[in-house]
């Protein structure tokens, strides 16, 4: 049995799945997050590569162009150098920004937006050499690295194919000019990055299921931890049963002094039970002492019968009564009028009259 071998067999409960998130424990795959920034970064070359490169050109034409004809002078060749250099990264500047803004895409995407702060906090026991050989010898790590070996074999076979599937246009490349393989280099360089790109996103979308299902596992919850969890967050359930128990007691109780000084009882028919009791001269108006459903509504009739209290079946007025008035207070305005003439017809079955209850209802 599970509750017997302490096995995990319970889903995780609420509470526990937001103390795993609390301390950084989610199912996250760095692959999705690599393949993402890879088809990006393919895009934006496709987009933005022709434009890069002829600016790029250009910037080296203008700075560069009169290098043959300086003097040997050092500083002025460097200076040139910083102005290529200064130029291509503010015009990859915004690319890089590009690329940020889909690592982050990813992350938000696979967990949501997390802070650990926890996790700043350096761990010096995950620089232990023994801690650091006991990861790579388990089975994890050896999943793990059989895992990475795959990724590197699919890049290759896969850059290869895109690589090879373009043969021609690279054999053919030394009769172009330095601007049409400038281009070329581009294009195959974004062919290859959308192949690798595309492979890398299958397999990292099989390791963020694979991510979250073994998250699931990690959080399942054996009987016995499912009982302390409920203990912690709501108390001792033998002890809320004992309360509960003690509250229908004095419920009973209650009931037991308040049934048999009433005047009638309303009913609906079997679910609903309110009593009523008017004593004139001394109540401005009929009141419940006592209501009840289901089993305490058997209750109130059995108590009824055994002294001798009217029953009366009112379904719309005992379905109102019960929601609208509580114990010990008089009904309201609005149901007087068909209280007293239950009441009325209550005591002309006794042969009493309740002048008061026939001129209020009047």
């Amino acid at each position: 049995m599970p509750e017997q071998s302490g096995e995990k067999s319970f889903d995780a409960t609420p509470h526990r799945r937001q103390q795993a998130r609390d301390k950084g424990q989610v199912a996250y795959s760095q692959d999705l997050g690599s393949a993402a920034i890879l088809l990006v970064a393919a895009g934006l070359l496709k987009g933005f590569g022709p434009g890069i490169v002829n600016a790029a050109a250009e910037l080296i034409n203008r700075n560069v162009g009169e290098v043959g004809t300086l003097t040997g002078d050092r500083a002025i060749l460097t200076g040139e150098v910083e102005k290529v250099l200064s130029g291509a990264g503010f015009a990859l500047l915004p690319l890089m920004v590009l690329l940020m803004m889909a690592a982050a895409a990813s992350s938000v995407f696979q967990v949501g937006f997390l802070f650990v702060p926890e996790r700043l906090v350096p761990d010096f026991s995950r620089i232990s050499p023994v801690a650091g050989i006991k990861r790579i010898v388990s089975l994890q790590g050896v999943m793990r690295l059989g895992f990475g070996l795959l990724k590197v074999l699919l890049v290759v076979s896969v850059a290869g194919i895109a690589i090879w599937l373009r043969r021609d246009e690279i054999m053919f490349a030394g009769a172009l000019t330095v601007s049409q393989i400038s281009m070329l280099l581009v294009e195959v360089t974004v062919s290859t990055l959308l192949w690798v790109g595309g492979a890398l996103l299958v397999l990292a979308l099989f390791d963020f299921a694979f991510q979250k299902w073994k998250h699931e596992q990690d959080l399942k919850m054996t009987h016995q931890e499912v009982k302390e969890e409920m203990k912690n967050m709501q108390g001792d359930p033998q002890i809320i049963a004992r309360r509960r128990q003690v509250q229908r007691q004095m419920v009973m109780n209650r009931m037991s002094g308040a049934v048999p000084q009433a005047d009638v009882v309303i009913t609906n028919p079997t679910e609903l039970a309110v009593a009523i009791k008017y004593e004139h001269g001394q109540m401005a108006a009929p009141v419940v002492v006592a209501k009840g459903a289901g089993v305490l509504a058997q209750r109130i009739r059995r108590l009824a019968l055994e002294n001798n209290i009217p029953i009366v079946e009112r379904k719309p007025l005992a379905q109102l009564l019960y929601k609208e008035v509580e114990i010990n207070h008089p009904v309201p305005d609005g149901s007087y009028a068909a209280v007293a003439e239950v009441l009325a017809y209550v005591y002309q079955l006794k042969g009493k009259k309740v002048p008061g209850a026939n001129r209020r209802a009047a």
